[in-house]
């Protein structure tokens, strides 16, 4: 059986997850504390998300990640529509930062994210180190945005 659980204490008991969607720690420990944190349990822990306020109505998606052997069963889009479900009273947008790469961002856009802006040469500028995925060093940090609308009845 599938449960969403809110982690509050020791977050980091996750880093080995949470480096797979950020991969240098400096970077988590921007968001880790002040973001509220969700894992995925099913017959053990197979994906985490973490969330932040920014403010305006707008949540954003700062990690999200499934251990390699669980990917493409449905457990991200399981914490997505969660946040949707959880967080649609009280936000007006759901957003999230990432790559553009050939994984996340169509991931992203099936889920309903359509693209916002982007931040040129976020991941050279920020990172140590050159981030890779599918084979390309990644650059610029592309925000997608998805609406979220009140379950309230007008």
């Amino acid at each position: 059986m599938i449960r969403i659980i809110e982690i509050t204490e020791n977050k980091k008991a996750y880093l080995d997850l949470l480096l797979l969607a950020d991969e240098q720690e400096d970077m988590i420990d921007r968001y880790l504390e002040r973001g509220r944190m969700y894992v995925l349990d099913d017959d053990g822990v197979k994906s985490e998300c973490v969330i932040t306020d920014e403010g305006n109505g707008v949540l954003e998606i700062k990690n999200l990640a499934t251990l390699p052997e669980h990917q493409h069963k449905g457990y991200a889009k399981a914490l997505v529509d969660f946040l949707v479900k959880e967080f649609s009273s009280r936000y007006s947008v759901l957003q999230v930062g990432t790559g553009d790469s050939p994984l996340t961002v169509p991931f992203y856009e099936k889920c309903g994210f359509i693209r916002s802006h982007v931040v040129p040469d976020f991941f050279t500028e920020n990172y140590d180190h050159p981030i890779f995925e599918c084979g390309v060093v990644l650059r610029d940090m592309v925000y997608l945005q998805k609406v979220l609308q009140s379950t309230d009845v007008q």
